[in-house]
C-alpha cells in the first residue's frame, strides 16, 4: 500500500497489490511521480521561514475551532510534527483544555495499522518505530476525527504523504470512518496525485491562507 509495494506474480495486464488489481506500469509511473513531487514539495517546506509556519499554524487552528465547534468529549487524533508538517501542538494543548480526548498515532508495526493513543501535555513520551515520539501509557482509543498533516493535496482531496501509506490503511481497516481532516501549507495544492484503489481522500482540507475545501458541518 506504500508507493514503493511490490505485487503478486502478473496475472494477465494486472497485478494484484494488496489485493487491489493494478496495472504494474501504471504504479510504476505513480510511485515515480510522487516521488518526483515530494522532492519539490519538501523543499518548499525547508524554503518556509519557523515564524512563517507558526503563522500558518494559527491560522489552521483557528479554522480548526471553527469547524469542531464543539470539542468536549470527541476523540480527536492528531500527529506529532516532522518534516516541517504544521505544528499543531498549541491547539492540541487548547483543545485537550476544551474537554477533548487528544490522540496521537503509534506505528507498532512497520507496514500495519497505526494505533491512536492518548495524549495531553506533560504525558510521558517515548521515541517510536520511526524515532517519532509517542504516549507511553494508555490504552488505544477510535478516534471521532482524524487531523493528519499533507504534503501535497489533490483537487479531489486526495493526500500526498511521506510515501508509507499508514493513513489509507489505517482508514480502511476502521469499522466506521471518522471525520478525515487535511493540514497543511498552501502550496501543498496540486492538480492530482494519480489515485490508486487504496487511496482514501481527506473529507476537508485546511490550509495555512485560511482556505478550507470540502465537507463543512452546519
Amino acid at each position: 500500500m506504500s508507493d514503493s509495494t511490490g505485487g503478486s506474480e502478473p496475472c494477465f495486464a494486472h497485478e494484484l497489490i494488496d489485493g487491489h488489481p493494478v496495472d504494474p506500469q501504471t504504479a510504476k509511473d505513480v510511485a515515480r511521480f510522487r516521488t518526483r513531487e515530494r522532492a519539490r514539495l519538501y523543499e518548499m517546506r525547508r524554503s518556509t521561514s519557523q515564524s512563517d509556519n507558526a503563522q500558518m499554524a494559527q491560522v489552521v487552528g483557528a479554522e480548526l475551532d471553527r469547524l469542531i465547534n464543539a470539542p468536549q468529549g470527541q476523540n480527536i487524533a492528531v500527529y506529532w510534527p516532522i518534516r516541517g508538517e504544521m505544528d499543531l501542538r498549541p491547539w492540541m494543548t487548547k483543545a485537550h483544555e476544551a474537554g477533548a480526548n487528544i490522540a496521537l498515532p503509534v506505528v507498532l508495526k512497520k507496514g500495519q495499522p497505526l494505533e491512536f493513543r492518548p495524549w495531553a501535555p506533560r504525558c510521558k513520551m517515548e521515541r517510536g518505530i520511526w524515532n517519532i515520539p509517542v504516549p507511553v501509557d494508555g490504552d488505544a482509543v477510535q478516534p471521532d476525527i482524524v487531523i493528519s498533516a499533507v504534503l501535497g493535496i489533490d483537487n479531489q482531496l486526495y493526500r500526498l504523504g511521506n510515501g508509507g501509506g499508514y493513513y489509507d490503511r489505517t482508514l480502511a481497516a476502521m469499522d466506521k470512518l471518522p471525520w478525515v481532516i487535511g493540514v497543511g501549507q498552501p502550496f501543498a495544492r496540486m492538480k492530482s496525485i494519480f489515485p490508486l484503489p487504496w487511496d482514501i481522500p481527506m473529507q476537508t482540507v485546511v490550509l495555512g491562507d485560511g482556505s478550507v475545501q470540502g465537507h463543512i458541518p452546519n
